[in-house]
């Protein structure tokens, strides 16, 4: 039996140090197989947060937390609505609307589109980025449309099918100065 503890404890080295090998990048390309990936869960996306999205379907639950089992807290009942992402957790992101109601909801539901919401009063569409250019329409508070770009206090948006500029602080959906293209 001596030789044989000798035979395996020599193929046990030889299987250690070559494991070392690969998983220290001696053999390029073997060490993926048995490296451990560790992906940080509080910023699955890896993009900004917080930042603007719209919702993607009719019905959405916010959930008190970041998976199914947790309550529904809210509601939302429109699409396209925009969102701010303010936290990540695996697949599932803390939203926030303009009103303040926060809560979780899967990634799946959410787009990464660009929207608007009509704040305050009825607000004017230009045809052009100036205030003296022509009221291409108006929008009455609570209307959603879609952002296509933002210069300095102007945005192009579109609005139940109306193409014109608005002031940033005419509507919810970007951050101040943010530059959109």
């Amino acid at each position: 039996m001596p030789v044989r503890r000798s035979v395996l404890a020599s193929l046990a080295l030889v299987l250690g140090v070559g494991m070392g090998l690969v998983a220290g990048g001696a053999i390029p390309g073997a060490g993926a197989a048995f490296a451990v990936e560790s992906k940080d869960p509080t910023h699955a996306s890896g993009l900004p947060i917080p930042r603007f999205v719209t919702v993607r379907v009719g019905e959405v639950n916010l959930r008190s937390g970041p998976n199914g089992s947790y309550p529904i807290e809210w509601v939302f009942k429109r699409k396209d609505m925009p969102v701010e992402i303010i936290q990540e957790f695996d697949t599932w992101r803390r939203i926030r609307d303009w009103e303040g109601a926060e809560g979780w909801v899967h990634q799946s539901a959410l787009s990464g589109r660009r929207g608007i919401l009509i704040v305050g009063q009825t607000r004017a569409i230009f045809e052009s980025p100036r205030g003296d250019s022509a009221v291409v329409a108006r929008a009455e508070p609570g209307v959603v449309g879609s952002l296509k770009k933002c210069r300095d206090e102007w945005c192009e948006v579109e609005v139940k099918g109306y193409r014109g500029w608005m002031k940033r602080t005419d509507f919810w959906g970007t951050y101040p100065g943010e530059k959109f293209e």
